[in-house]
């Protein structure tokens, strides 16, 4: 009998890939806004918080694929693919993430 992919892996794959765009996507927005506004982007305005909100948004959603992967790796009967992959693009989203806001702070 052939194994079935797991739908919780299914998800964290589609949520870690979807996320890992988006999040591609709003660093390109800050960096637009950053280089195009006179003396750099005001810390303290609605676009800039939008900003950080959306990244706060967007690892949780990484974050929830993390959960999903390593709940799909757990299911018993299942092929675990989705699983890993959705739990390593994720992961690396977040490290990815963390790393430029780190490399933004030191500027």
């Amino acid at each position: 009998m052939e194994r079935k992919h797991s739908g919780l892996g299914i998800a964290s794959f589609v949520i870690s890939i979807i996320t890992g765009l988006m999040m591609f996507m709003l660093f390109v927005v800050a960096g637009v806004m950053e280089t195009s506004t006179p003396g750099g982007m005001d810390e303290n305005s609605m676009e800039a918080m939008l900003v950080g909100l959306f990244l706060f948004a967007l690892l949780f959603l990484d974050l929830l694929a993390v959960g999903l992967g390593v709940a799909g790796l757990f299911q018993k009967e299942r092929r675990k693919l989705f699983a890993v992959l959705g739990l390593v693009f994720a992961a690396a989203t977040i490290v990815v993430a963390l790393l430029l806001v780190l490399i933004g702070l030191m500027a």
